[in-house]
């Protein structure tokens, strides 16, 4: 079949294998330029098969040679219908790691449940003994309590005031007032079931039980903090309440591994065009923003280059860099730099629909939006007959 973009608000729903294939390559293509680092042997990666559990896949696997386990939600093509990009993104990813000769194994599954944690448990145990590195990156709209069979769903939204500000339409180029009612208590404590640091506890907590982590494990969780201007949206909103609970869950988490010489962190990273963050409102425009504002000045990083700097610079360097005593790793330091925000801020103020393709970079994130389905990659041809089923190696 003929696979074309199909777009339904801040979401593809077609996605590209042969695109996605060519952005696994890319990425690894990247890691391997750069110098080898001495890190992790065995890597857990909860949430593996996009944005930046992708990317901590690939940086591990290609930067320091560990064998790696998948976890991901994605599905399979049907009929006519394509797989999703996830689902394409580990195929890819699992056929280059056998073509290098590393172990890796994917599980697709609810990581929420009893039954997907159990079977990851068991397969450790059974290929690699223990894994010294578990890697949370779980981004789900919803969530299904294992224990008590509640079901709980996410919202964005401020908290205690209604807030309007600048948003953009990026298929459109349309940048518009929005405004979002606040989120009511009970929203608040459904955000933080689903987003917030319960069920990376539970992973924790029963991988140590099951004798499936190293003594010296470390797990890391990924966060965003942001500029003011998103705040009230972020991190005073909904979604900053689940990330405040899941910085709470590293402190807990590194109390609990650091007897053994373990630890846990909170990495801090960039704002990136993800399929979560476009669906937050005024997000996408400060993305803009800030890519046009960061690649004029030489600072720009995508998914992959972010975890590379992560793993080698900060995981598996000599001190920890950056890390303050809340268990923080800030790899968002380039976004933050007062030059950088000093001038997005300003274009900020003067962005409107006319000029937001010359103030903002609006063409590089529509690029990067597609490119997470595996469109608009150079050199795959779009027009050819292209075969939507495709198997993932080493699927257990």
């Amino acid at each position: 079949m003929i696979i074309q973009p199909k777009t339904r608000g801040f979401i593809c729903t077609t996605a590209h294998p042969a695109g996605c294939a060519k952005q696994i390559e890319k990425q690894i293509e990247f890691v391997k330029a750069q110098k080898k680092f001495k890190g992790p042997t065995n890597v857990l990666v909860i949430g593996s098969s996009t944005g930046y559990g992708l990317a901590s896949r690939i940086a591990a696997a290609f930067g320091a040679g560990a064998n790696t386990i998948g976890v991901f939600f994605d599905r399979a093509a049907e009929g006519q219908r394509t797989a999703t990009a996830g689902w394409y993104n580990s195929a890819a990813f699992e056929q280059q790691a056998a073509q290098q000769g590393l172990k890796s194994f994917s599980i697709v599954g609810d990581a929420f449940s009893e039954h997907i944690k159990a079977k990851t448990i068991d397969l450790i145990k059974a290929e690699l003994g223990t894994v010294d590195l578990v890697i949370y990156s779980v981004a789900s709209p919803r969530r299904t309590h294992p224990v008590t069979g509640e079901t709980f769903s996410s919202v964005i939204k401020p908290i205690g005031a209604a807030y309007t500000n600048k948003t953009l339409n990026f298929h459109s180029g349309e940048v518009s007032l929005t405004s979002i009612e606040p989120a009511i208590d009970e929203e608040v404590r459904q955000t933080i079931a689903v987003m917030g640091g319960e069920d990376w506890g539970m992973w924790m907590q029963e991988l140590s039980a099951a004798g499936a982590l190293t003594k010296d494990a470390t797990t890391v969780a990924y966060s965003y903090i942001g500029p003011e201007i998103t705040h009230p949206i972020y991190r005073d909103g909904t979604i900053g309440k689940a990330k405040n609970d899941l910085e709470q869950t590293a402190i807990k988490l590194n109390n609990l591994l650091q007897p053994t010489g373990g630890r846990a962190f909170v990495s801090v990273n960039k704002a990136l065009v993800t399929q979560s963050s476009s669906a937050i409102p005024v997000v996408p425009l400060y993305i803009s923003a800030l890519y046009k504002v960061m690649k004029e000045k030489g600072l720009h990083e995508n998914c992959i280059e972010q975890m590379y700097r992560l793993f080698s610079e900060h995981l598996y360097s000599e001190d920890v860099a950056g890390v303050d005593g809340s268990c923080l790793i800030r790899i968002d330091d380039w976004e933050m730099r007062e030059d950088v925000q000093t001038e997005v801020m300003k274009r900020w103020e003067e962005l409107n629909t006319d000029n937001a393709s010359t103030l903002s970079d609006l063409a590089g994130y529509r690029q990067d939006f597609f490119q997470l389905f595996g469109f608009h990659m150079d050199g795959v041809d779009y027009e050819a007959d292209t075969e939507p089923e495709v198997d993932i190696l080493n699927r257990v």
